[in-house]
C-alpha cells in the first residue's frame, strides 16, 4: 500500500478503480477539501443526527449530564483530528507527499470517526444482540434461512453496527457519496461476516460490511489499494487504526469521568487511575485549587487524553511500515506505555460502571424493546413475503412508512436488511415509543 493511492479524494462512483486521481484541493485558501466537505456531509446528515438519542452507557438522568451517542462522537472526531494531524505532519516528511497537508490526514481521520457509530441500533450492543439473537432463534426462521444464501444468513445472525454504518454512509438516498480515504479510514473490519475470525488480526475479529455492500467496499479496496488477504478479505486502511485509537481513548476516558460524576466511583479512585497516564504532568496542588467535581474531571481528562494522543502516534508512526504492507493488525492502545493503566481502568469500569444495576436494567429492558418490535414487524414481512400475511400482519403492515411497505416486493434478504434499517435506525425513544403502542401499552394520540 502506498500514502498517495490510499490518501484518494475521488468520491465513490465519480471514477473507474484502478484510476486513481489525486486532487485534494485547488485553493486552499478560498475552497473546501473533499475531505472537510466529507465532514460536514456527515454532520448534517439524518444518521448522525439520530445520535443524540441513542445512549452511550447510561439512560440519561435528570439533574448530571452524561454522555450520549452524538456527544461520544463529536468527541472522538476532535481527538481523531489531533490524532491525524500530528502523524500526518511525520508521515509527508517521511514520504515526501506534497499534494496533501497535515491537515487533511486530520480531517480524514475526524471525518470517519464522526461517523463511526451511525450503524449502532437503539440501546447500544444490547441492541445488537437483541437483532442477532432473534435471528438465532426465530420460528420463522427456517423459512427465511431457506430462501438466503449461506453469506446472507450469516450478515442477519451477526448483526454488526460496524456494517450497518458502512451500508447507512453509502446509501443514495442519504447522499453522502464520501472520498475512498474517507470510507477506507471508516472501515474498522475490512471483511465479510461469512469469513472466519483470524486470530492475532483485530482487524479480522468481526466484519465491516454486508452482502449488499460487499461489490462497494471491493471497488472502495481497489481504489486504496488494501492488501488482499482473501476472497473479501482485507488490511486495514492504516488511518483505521487511528480513528480505532481515538474510539478506544474516548470510551475509556470519559465513560471513567461519567461513572464518577453518577458517583459509581469515587474521585480518589478515579485520580488513581488516571494518574499514571497523566505522569510527571500531574499536580495534585493545583487540581485541589479546582472547587468543583466537573472541574477536577475536566482537567483530569484533558492531561490523560493529551498523553494518550501523544502515546498513539508514537507506536503509529513506529508500525506505520508494517501498515503499508499489511504485517501490522493489533490496537494501537494496547501497545502505549500507558495500555496496562488502561487496562486497569477497563476492569474497573466493568465492574463498577457497565454492570452497575441502572446500566444493566437499561440494557436488559432496550434487549427486550427490540426483541418485540423484530417478532412483530419482522413477523408481518414474513407473512407478506411468503403471500400469506393474516389481518394482523396487513394491519401491522399499514402502520409503517411507505418504503417499508414495499420492502416485501424484493427478495427476502434484501426485505429483510430493509426493515433492519428501519428498525436499528430507530432512537431509543422511537423504538420505546414504537414498542408500546404496537404492544398496545398505549393508545396512539393526536
Amino acid at each position: 500500500m502506498n500514502w498517495n493511492q490510499l490518501l484518494s479524494s475521488t468520491r465513490l462512483g465519480s471514477n473507474p478503480a484502478g484510476n486513481t486521481k489525486v486532487s485534494f484541493r485547488k485553493d486552499s485558501e478560498k475552497e473546501r477539501s473533499n475531505f472537510e466537505a466529507d465532514y460536514d456531509r456527515i454532520i448534517f446528515s439524518y444518521p448522525f443526527r439520530r445520535l443524540q438519542d441513542k445512549t452511550q452507557v447510561f439512560p440519561l438522568p435528570e439533574q448530571d449530564f452524561v454522555h450520549n451517542r452524538l456527544t461520544h462522537s463529536l468527541e472522538v472526531s476532535s481527538v481523531g483530528r489531533t490524532l491525524g494531524k500530528r502523524a500526518g505532519e511525520k508521515l509527508i516528511d517521511r514520504h515526501n507527499l506534497t499534494k496533501i497537508t497535515a491537515s487533511d490526514f486530520g480531517t480524514i481521520v475526524s471525518a470517519a470517526a464522526l461517523a463511526h457509530d451511525v450503524g449502532n441500533p437503539p440501546f447500544g450492543h444490547s441492541g445488537e444482540e437483541s437483532i442477532s439473537s432473534y435471528f438465532q432463534r426465530m420460528e420463522e426462521g427456517a423459512w427465511l434461512k431457506v430462501n438466503c444464501s449461506n453469506e446472507e444468513w450469516a450478515d442477519l445472525e451477526n448483526f454488526e453496527g460496524n456494517a450497518q454504518g458502512f451500508r447507512l454512509i453509502n446509501q443514495k438516498e442519504q447522499g453522502l457519496t464520501l472520498t475512498y480515504a474517507t470510507l477506507g479510514a471508516f472501515t474498522k473490519y475490512p471483511k465479510r461476516s461469512s469469513n472466519p475470525k483470524v486470530e492475532g488480526r483485530v482487524s479480522q475479529k468481526k466484519f465491516g460490511f454486508y452482502q449488499t455492500e460487499q461489490v462497494v467496499f471491493e471497488i472502495v479496496a481497489e481504489e486504496l489499494g488494501l492488501h488482499k488477504f482473501g476472497d473479501a478479505s482485507y488490511a486495514r486502511h492504516p488511518l483505521a487504526f487511528l480513528v480505532e485509537a481515538a474510539d478506544d481513548i474516548c470510551y475509556n476516558i470519559i465513560d471513567l469521568e461519567d461513572g464518577c460524576t453518577l458517583g459509581l466511583i469515587s474521585l480518589d479512585e478515579t485520580i488513581e487511575l488516571l494518574k499514571p497516564i497523566v505522569g510527571e504532568r500531574f499536580d495534585a496542588d493545583k487540581l485541589a485549587e479546582k472547587k468543583f467535581l466537573h472541574e477536577k474531571l475536566g482537567t483530569l481528562r484533558a492531561l490523560a487524553i493529551n498523553e494518550l494522543i501523544a502515546q498513539s502516534v508514537d507506536v503509529f508512526l513506529i508500525n506505520e511500515e508494517a501498515m503499508l504492507t499489511g504485517e501490522f493488525d493489533t490496537s494501537l492502545t494496547d501497545l502505549i506505555p500507558a495500555a496496562e493503566a488502561l487496562a486497569k481502568i477497563k476492569d474497573i469500569s466493568i465492574q463498577k460502571i457497565y454492570r452497575a444495576q441502572i446500566v444493566v436494567e437499561k440494557e436488559v429492558a432496550g434487549y427486550e424493546v427490540l426483541n418485540g418490535l423484530l417478532e412483530i414487524l419482522m413477523g408481518s414481512l414474513i407473512g407478506h413475503l411468503q403471500e400469506k400475511p393474516t389481518k394482523y400482519h396487513k394491519m401491522i403492515r399499514r402502520t409503517l412508512p411507505d418504503f417499508i411497505q414495499e420492502a416485501s416486493d424484493r427478495p427476502p434478504y434484501e426485505a429483510t436488511r430493509i426493515m433492519l434499517d428501519y428498525i436499528s435506525g430507530m432512537t431509543d425513544k422511537h423504538a420505546l415509543t414504537s414498542y408500546r403502542k404496537l404492544k398496545g401499552m398505549v393508545l396512539p394520540s393526536w
